[in-house]
């Protein structure tokens, strides 16, 4: 069974769809297909954010895990990521899901396999789409 790590604003602004204008409706999106995909698969799944829409704390929702940036600005929610995989006891278990060149390099080197954003796009719109929490 996968884990899944996923640089959330990087898979939302991999594609055109108008996220920007309602970046916290982007954001349960998003979610909502992961749990779909968690339900359908079994997946581990943990979201990391650079920051949480109202109601949507650190956690577990729907079998998805979020977890936020501990920090404001440039690259929060990757040193994030990379914290949570340094911090794996099996991080080459670990598939994070970024198009960022540097933050794959980051947690390459501590182990963890990469995807980019498409293909795990790709995997949830064979999926189809399911509703947010």
């Amino acid at each position: 069974m996968p884990r899944l790590v996923v640089d959330a604003m990087n898979v939302i602004g991999s594609r055109p769809t108008g996220w920007w204008r309602d970046r916290s409706g982007a954001v349960r999106e998003l979610l909502g297909r992961l749990q779909r995909l968690v339900a359908t698969t079994g997946d581990g799944v943990v979201l990391v954010l650079d920051s949480a829409p109202p109601g949507l704390g650190e956690g577990t929702h729907g079998g998805v895990r979020v977890a936020h940036a501990t920090r404001r600005g440039r690259d929060a929610a990757d040193d994030r990521i990379v914290s949570l995989v340094a911090a794996d006891t099996e991080p080459s278990s670990l598939l994070v899901v970024t198009s960022d060149r540097e933050l794959r390099r980051r947690v390459t080197d501590l182990g963890a396999e990469v995807c980019g954003a498409g293909e795990l796009l790709r995997r949830l719109d064979e999926l189809g789409t399911a509703e947010g929490p």
